[in-house]
């Protein structure tokens, strides 16, 4: 299925948006939001540029969507949410006016474009996520975190921290900041991987925990509550080792900061 556009200022039927008044343009706030139905095991996927992203359980069968856009200089009412039905779900972009004539598009995962030269606007998105819905949370400025959630999560920044819990499984990626994840599945297929280049990364595990695990961190420690077995040289700033059976994969990195892996 080819995705589908749906542009938030006109959805009927399938979410609500609701605008209000510019009362000038310093400081303004122009609110928007999408309510709507994503099938158990897809995915909902925030895509931001410049403000946190936020989200939580639901307490229904919805997923719920608010943001709020805030300018000093640049117009918040120029920014808009683009909404995408997929195959793998709903992708919800916050969507600035395009400085170069190139169009800006929403488009799922790595894709589509996002230009936002010269808009000081920052969209802050505050996200509820029902039971078995995936949770994707991309930004490049600001913080992503995931609470409480009950399936899968991949959290995403640069200059930012990025956390989650979840009883599925999570990762999470930032530059700038540190990883702070606890998850409760033991049952990944694909790799999890955690980056950071100025942070610390902090995992919580289940007790049970069974994996092919690879650390390393240049400045900084590397501590664990499970017991390892251990491949090759012992070395504080790497550590390539197996918990449990192992037969899964994860891999921790960070550049300026500790690792620290713990039992829940």
């Amino acid at each position: 299925m080819s995705p589908r556009r749906l542009l938030a200022l006109s959805v009927l039927g399938f979410g609500a948006v609701v605008v209000s008044p510019i009362s000038g343009l310093a400081q303004s706030q122009v609110p928007q939001g999408w309510k709507g139905t994503v099938v158990q095991g897809s995915a909902i996927e925030i895509k931001g540029v410049n403000g946190g992203i936020t989200a939580s359980a639901a307490s229904g069968n919805e997923v719920d969507v608010s943001a709020v856009m805030r300018g000093r200089r640049s117009n918040p009412a120029d920014v808009r949410l683009d909404i995408v039905q997929h195959a793998d779900g709903v992708t919800i972009c916050a969507m600035y006016p395009s400085p170069d004539g190139r169009p800006n598009e929403c488009q799922p995962g790595g894709g589509g474009r996002m230009n936002v030269r010269d808009n000081d606007v920052q969209v802050t998105f505050t996200v509820r996520v029902p039971p078995g819905v995936r949770f994707i949370g991309r930004t490049v400025n600001g913080d992503v975190k995931a609470d409480g959630l009950t399936s899968d999560v991949s959290v995403q920044t640069v200059n930012g921290d990025a956390s989650f819990s979840t009883s599925g499984h999570g990762e999470a990626t930032t530059v700038n900041g540190s990883i702070t994840g606890a998850m409760g599945s033991t049952l990944w297929t694909e790799a999890l991987k955690f980056r950071s280049v100025n942070g610390s990364v902090s995992l919580d595990l289940p007790a049970d925990a069974s994996t092919d695990l690879d650390v390393a961190t240049v400045n900084g420690s590397i501590s664990t509550d499970f017991p390892m077995t251990v491949s090759g040289r012992i070395n504080p700033k790497r550590l390539n080792g197996t918990i449990g059976a192992g037969g899964r994969s994860m891999s921790i990195e960070t550049v300026n900061g500790s690792v620290t892996i713990r039992k829940r």
